[in-house]
């Protein structure tokens, strides 16, 4: 027998860089702007209900679909903010966070040798679970305009789109770039998508994390023509409202792709989260200063960084949305991310991520790395203070 019975296709993929960088951060005491992670909690109202479900009998198995309060939740706050108008019986499954609900769509609309559409680089479970579908990755890369601005070539695009292609599978706003894809740009994936016959599942978690200073406002790709019947739109509690650990994700579309998802999900985790769906329920029903009053806290806490980062010697790109920041380390003699990554928490006491990890073509993102800035301000601060070391030491 084989000492590594770990079957082929997932050989590619070890340990992630988030458990690895964690663990670094940990081991030598050092601040941790890898993992995009706050580090408050969320809205008091949402904890309170949460509290409130504990003690009040909400223990046991949840419905599939999701408890139904939350589901009308679901679909209440989507007409809300996107005037998307969903049926919460038969359009909206609960996932175990919006990682749970990529697989699902991925395992249940792809067979062995579909192609999926990305776009590099991209978040590492995407990956995995089209490798674990049997599929095929067709990567696009996004690339720094001469404005530091993330963009990608029409070309390479309609190249990536042929007879085997099953679906896109886009994420805006974007990490780790903290790109919003732009109308124009989506009016073409949506093209593409109708001309191909293409399903979109589209990764939305950073839907209401779009800073004013972005060029345009999120638009979900299934709100413009011809798209609400093809995409899958997935999104989720955890960026929103502070509480990545609660892992309640959810996915919204057609009513036959979303029990594509419902019947894959069934046997991954069949239900999650029973306490933490009603409270769920309530955090989406906010008044709006909430979620104004958080990306503004956010917005403040990137701009602090960006000052830090750009006196600690690095070029810093535009970040329009998310809880990231890329960064070249050029400037600082850094030619591989990685190794920069790995001794940074030596060199000054602070732990960022590679994000070469995250491409199909590494070299595209060999010197780029990414910070998250989700964290108290006297955090980013002091992090911000340890990093001036860079610029003595080099």
């Amino acid at each position: 027998m084989t000492n590594d019975p770990l079957v082929e296709r997932m050989r590619q993929f070890g340990t992630t860089i988030f458990t690895e960088m964690s663990a670094l951060a940990v081991r030598t005491g050092s601040i941790n702007l890898g993992q995009g992670f706050p580090d408050t909690d969320g809205p008091a109202e949402m904890l309170a209900a949460a509290a409130d479900a504990l003690r009040s009998g909400a223990n046991q198995y949840p419905p599939l679909p999701g408890i139904p309060a939350l589901r009308a939740a679901i679909t209440a706050h989507e007409e809300r903010f996107w005037g998307l108008t969903r049926d919460p019986d038969s359009e909206v499954v609960v996932t175990a966070g919006a990682t749970e609900a990529v697989a699902a769509a991925i395992l249940g609309l792809c067979d062995a040798g579909d192609e999926v559409v990305c776009f590099e680089p991209y978040y590492d479970s995407y990956a995995a679970s089209i490798t674990l579908a049997g599929a095929v990755r067709r990567p696009v890369t996004l690339r720094p305009g001469p404005d530091g601005r993330y963009r990608f070539d029409e070309a390479a695009l309609r190249a990536a789109f042929g007879p085997r292609t099953r679906l896109v599978l886009l994420n805006s706003p974007h990490n780790p770039t903290g790109k919003v894809f732009t109308r124009t740009e989506l009016e073409l994936i949506a093209t593409l998508c109708q001309e191909h016959d293409a399903y979109a599942v589209t990764d939305e978690v950073y839907e209401h994390l779009v800073f004013t200073d972005a060029p345009e406002p999120h638009v979900p790709l299934a709100s413009l023509p011809g798209m609400r019947d093809r995409t899958l739109r997935i999104s989720s509690a955890g960026k929103t409202f502070s509480c990545t650990g609660w892992k309640v994700g959810w996915a919204t579309g057609p009513a036959p792709l979303v029990a594509t998802v419902q019947r894959v999900k069934q046997f991954l985790t069949f239900v999650n989260a029973g306490p933490l769906q009603p409270a769920v329920a309530v955090a989406l029903a906010l008044p709006d200063d909430y979620f104004t009053g958080f990306r503004a806290g956010l917005q403040a806490r990137r701009d602090r960084l960006v000052i830090g980062l750009t006196e600690a010697g690095f070029t810093v790109l535009p970040s329009e949305g998310t809880y990231f920041i890329t960064a070249d380390i050029t400037p600082l003699g850094g030619t591989d991310g990685a190794d920069f990554c790995r001794s940074l928490p030596e060199r000054c006491g602070v732990v960022a991520v590679p994000t070469q990890v995250f491409y199909d073509h590494r070299e595209a993102g060999r010197h780029l790395i990414r910070f998250a800035f989700c964290k108290r301000q006297e955090v980013i601060d002091e992090a911000a203070q340890r990093l001036t070391k860079l610029g003595r030491v080099t």
